[in-house]
């Protein structure tokens, strides 16, 4: 059973354990749960981290990576699909998007499925720019 989302709570934590957040990457069917340990490595040493949680259940997660004055970037949101689409997300990029908002730029990668959502949180495309990578998952 789902809590209301007013139960939500958010945290600014890295005491996550590595198991609860494979959890999360595995319900959303990332390819960086494949690799556990750097995985967790990366997400402990990010800029910011963001958790929100169901009572002791990590359902939510977001962090950012940043020179910590000019550039951020946001290179993972995800909530568990049971718990998307009640604000949770929302809750975390608002965080974050606060915590850096006197910042010359702040950007993310966004595939299909998620443009209409960070269009809603103020995200827009940069001018004609084209997103590029060197990638070795395997969901897009």
């Amino acid at each position: 059973m789902i809590t209301p989302q007013a139960e939500i709570q958010f945290k600014d934590t890295r005491e996550i354990e590595q198991a609860s957040i494979i959890t999360l990457y595995k319900a959303n069917h990332w390819s960086s749960a494949e690799k556990p340990d750097l995985l967790y490595k990366g997400l402990m040493n990010s800029h910011s981290l963001i958790s929100a949680w169901d009572g002791d259940k990590l359902v939510g997660l977001g962090n950012a990576i940043s020179d910590g004055f000019l550039v951020v970037y946001y290179p993972h949101l995800l909530v568990l699909p049971n718990y998307q689409r009640q604000g949770i997300g929302s809750g975390i990029i608002q965080r974050l998007t606060t915590r850096y908002a006197g910042f010359h730029q702040q950007i993310l990668v966004a595939d299909s499925t998620a443009l209409y959502f960070y269009k809603k949180c103020g995200f827009q495309r940069a001018g004609k720019t084209e997103p590029m990578w060197i990638y070795s998952g395997n969901e897009h």
